[in-house]
This record gives structure tokens, C-alpha cells and sequence, in this order.
């Protein structure tokens, strides 16, 4: 296929770039690092992301990914993975959660790692960063229309700052929308177990560090139980035992 695409950068600019349909765009290079989402068959470059994305992003991905693990659930949290919303559109959400199964589905087939129609994630994430228009009404209409059960906004703009989750009430195919703001506890519709800091969303620790804190506290509690088993030997009592 051609390389001579021209991305969409302005939309008040009279596009006259060719445009690409689904499966075009699935097997689409190019020599630049840009990632480019699809929409309406045009190529939309997405921005570099700042440090502070990179960190929210991560820090989303580590804390599903525990809540997957420690609810035994089949499950993935992944980012980088599309996901098709209309004809010729696919998005590429900062987070997506879905089954295994369908990441194993989107993996076995040539090209770009894209969820299809059929393939619905249960969770996207769309941190804010330059276009706001395009994270709080289009793709809310995409994801909407495409039956994402939950789809959550997170907004690290100053003076702006929230957590936005939209999701399908029982019986209905409108989403309704719950702002989350500093201070509060964002709670998941899909996984109403898991709640998270507002705070530390929209300024999160390094994931590294909390890997580090988790190892720490692994440790200790191996440490007391040697010295528990240490001490019920002492006592003639085998802990193997117990």
C-alpha cells in the first residue's frame, strides 16, 4: 500500500488526503514513531504523551491489573490495543480491559492489534491531553454506539482536574455520566469492587516505587512467619503442622 498518506492535522484545513479503509489502515507504516487513530477512513496523529500521561496510564494499568489478579478473574489491562468503533474508525484508548481470550483473537491475526466490532473491550480509559473535544463528546458518542460497557475520562487539566465514568445503567443503552473530583473515591460500574483515589490518579506515585513498597511488605511478612516458625519449634511445635 501507498506511504504517501497525509495524516489530518487541522480539521478546519481542506483535507484532500485518500482515504483509508479498515483493513488498510490495520496493515498501515510508516517510518515515523507517531501512532495514528482512524477516523471516518482519515489517519489522526495522536500527540506525544507528557511525563504526567505516561504516569497516569501506568499507574491505571498496574492497579487493574492487581484487581484482575486478586479476583482471579480472566481478564487483561493493556495499552497500545485498538478498538474499532464505527465502519472506518478505531480508536486507540489509553487503557483497555478485555477478556483474554479476545486479546489471544486480536494476536492471531495479521497486522495492527485491533479489538473488531464483535470483540468488545469491557473497559476503556482516554486520559485527557490536547484535543478535550475529542475525549469528552466524540469518542463518548464512539464508544457509546459501539456498546463499551464503561468508558471513563480521566482529566489532569489544572483547574479542570476530574474522573469522569460513563457507563450503560441496567436495561439502558444511554450512558450516564459520574464525575469523580479531587478528594473523592472514583468507583468502577463494571468492577464496583474497585475504587480508586482521585488524588492519586491524577497525580500518581511511580509504579516502580509501589512494586518496591509491595516487595517490602512481601518480605516482612515472610520474615514474621520464619520468626513465628522459629519460636513454635522452640516450643516442640512442628509449624508444618498446623
Amino acid at each position: 500500500m501507498s506511504q504517501s498518506v497525509v495524516p489530518v492535522v487541522e480539521s478546519n484545513q481542506i483535507d484532500t488526503s485518500p482515504a483509508l479503509t479498515f483493513e488498510e489502515y490495520r496493515f498501515y507504516q510508516t517510518d515515523s514513531d507517531l501512532q495514528y487513530e482512524l477516523y471516518k477512513g482519515k489517519l489522526i496523529p495522536m500527540p506525544t504523551a507528557t511525563v504526567l500521561h505516561i504516569k497516569i496510564c501506568e499507574y491505571l494499568v498496574y492497579q487493574l491489573q492487581r484487581y484482575l489478579a486478586e479476583h482471579n478473574l480472566d481478564l487483561v489491562a493493556k495499552t497500545g490495543l485498538g478498538v474499532r468503533t464505527e465502519e472506518d474508525t478505531s480508536r486507540i484508548p489509553d487503557v483497555v480491559v478485555c477478556t483474554q481470550s479476545l486479546l489471544e483473537q486480536a494476536a492471531a491475526r495479521a497486522g495492527s492489534g485491533i479489538l473488531d466490532f464483535e470483540e468488545k473491550p469491557l473497559l476503556v480509559i482516554e486520559v485527557v491531553s490536547q484535543n478535550r473535544r475529542a475525549d469528552y463528546v466524540i469518542k463518548r458518542a464512539e464508544y457509546e454506539l459501539a456498546n463499551v460497557p464503561e468508558y471513563v475520562i480521566v482529566d489532569p487539566t489544572p483547574n479542570k482536574e476530574l474522573v469522569r465514568v460513563l457507563a450503560f445503567p441496567e436495561g439502558e443503552d444511554i450512558y450516564t455520566q459520574t464525575d469523580f473530583l479531587p478528594g473523592q473515591q472514583m468507583v468502577s460500574v463494571v468492577f464496583p469492587n474497585l475504587t480508586l483515589s482521585v488524588n492519586e490518579i491524577l497525580s500518581p506515585p511511580l509504579v516502580e516505587g509501589l512494586i518496591k513498597a509491595e516487595q517490602a511488605r512481601f518480605q516482612e511478612l515472610e520474615q514474621r512467619a520464619e520468626r513465628l516458625a522459629v519460636r513454635l519449634r522452640e516450643l516442640g511445635v512442628d509449624p508444618d503442622r498446623i
